[in-house]
């Protein structure tokens, strides 16, 4: 099997995932997922696809992921590998859409407005 590639996004992260067959070794910019990724919710992110998949020590991954913060980062590695895995095998689909976990979640922040002290929020109203 050769390298494949794939890409996630989430907010304003991109993570870049190059699967290869292997024996689970995940690998985040340069460093182990663990590592990188401090709390066990992030750690469960990254592995989601592959354990929904039941891949979890059938495949090695490398990801390089910028932008954003910390979980939508984890989180475009989750997208990014649920890619990858169709790609690989195409049966896998159904399971992981089932689980949410094929689909770009298209949130983004709303700009902030002139006028406004934010997004929705207005500056303070005085009547006098």
């Amino acid at each position: 099997m050769e390298v494949i590639n794939t890409s996630g996004r989430r907010k304003t992260s991109v993570a870049r995932a190059y699967v290869t067959k292997g024996s689970g070794n995940i690998e985040v910019n340069g460093r182990d997922y663990k590592e990188y990724f401090k709390t066990p919710t992030l750690h469960y992110y990254v592995t989601q696809s592959l354990k929904v998949s039941n891949a979890l020590t059938d495949y090695d991954v490398k990801v390089n992921v910028a932008g954003g913060g910390i979980t939508g980062q984890a989180q475009a590695i989750r997208l990014a590998i649920a890619k990858a895995l169709v790609e690989i095998n195409a049966e896998l689909k159904k399971d992981l859409r089932a689980a949410g976990l094929v689909t770009r979640d298209p949130r983004m922040v709303e700009r902030k407005k002139f006028g406004q002290r934010g997004a929705r929020a207005r500056f303070q109203f005085s009547k006098r």
